[in-house]
């Protein structure tokens, strides 16, 4: 049966997103962030997309604020929240999907997204898990946008890390924050069977490889919890 939110529902996420984003953009001004590698910003290519995993959202919601990013979500209550989120920090509306709901009807409202704004950012283990692991959505999109993905991985010391699937990240006031971008990975059109798989494994191993290597330049030991194995 469909999901259906009261009016009053929406109006207290609409209030609550609100005072998170004003939240997110005063933590966020405090914070000491490093960047390492290519921004996908600077890129010439277009359309484009970041790949990133769901524990690094709040990192991510700061540090590409107010770019018109889109960010495709997941048809579930966490991507509204999500979404009520991202658009009050600057992000384009957010086209809706995931891996077992909106089917191809999301997935062509995603691509005709992604072309329009130019970059879009997955959450590639969204929306439900298991953490660490690149679902196939990812890169048919990808492939079907003619859109390189282009891995990114964010780390913070101190933080908060929930008690959730992903163990999402919250930096701390003044905490050392790291975004670390990987090089981009082209899906061709044509990937299937043990080639498409080939590529959904290396775009989780670089995404883990830049994730341990923004943990340690916080100063943190990578652990297990943004891996899959």
């Amino acid at each position: 049966m469909a999901r259906t939110d009261t009016a009053l529902q929406r109006r207290a996420r609409a209030a609550i997103a609100s005072l998170a984003a004003l939240a997110i953009r005063a933590l966020g001004a405090t914070w000491r962030v490093r960047v390492v590698g290519a921004s996908p910003f600077d890129a010439e290519v277009r359309p484009l997309l970041g790949a990133l995993w769901h524990h690094g959202v709040f990192c991510a919601a700061h540090h590409f604020r107010d770019r018109r990013v889109v960010v495709i979500v997941s048809r579930s209550r966490d991507g509204d929240w999500i979404e009520a989120l991202l658009t009050r920090l600057g992000y384009a509306a957010s086209p809706r999907g995931s891996s077992s709901r909106g089917g191809a009807m999301a997935l062509r409202q995603q691509i005709r997204s992604a072309r329009e704004t130019g970059i879009a950012a997955l959450l590639c283990d969204g929306p439900r898990g298991p953490a660490g692991v690149a679902k196939p959505g990812v890169l048919l999109l990808a492939a079907s946008c003619h859109a390189p993905l282009w891995p990114v991985a964010f780390a913070a010391r101190p933080a908060i890390r929930f008690r959730s699937w992903d163990r999402t990240i919250l930096p701390l006031p003044f905490a050392r924050v790291a975004c670390f971008y990987g090089e981009p990975l082209e899906v061709p059109r044509d990937a299937d069977g043990p080639a498409f798989e080939a590529l959904r494994r290396e775009l989780e191993i670089r995404l883990h490889e830049l994730s341990d290597a923004a943990d340690r330049s916080v100063g943190r030991e990578p652990g297990p919890t943004s891996r899959s194995s």
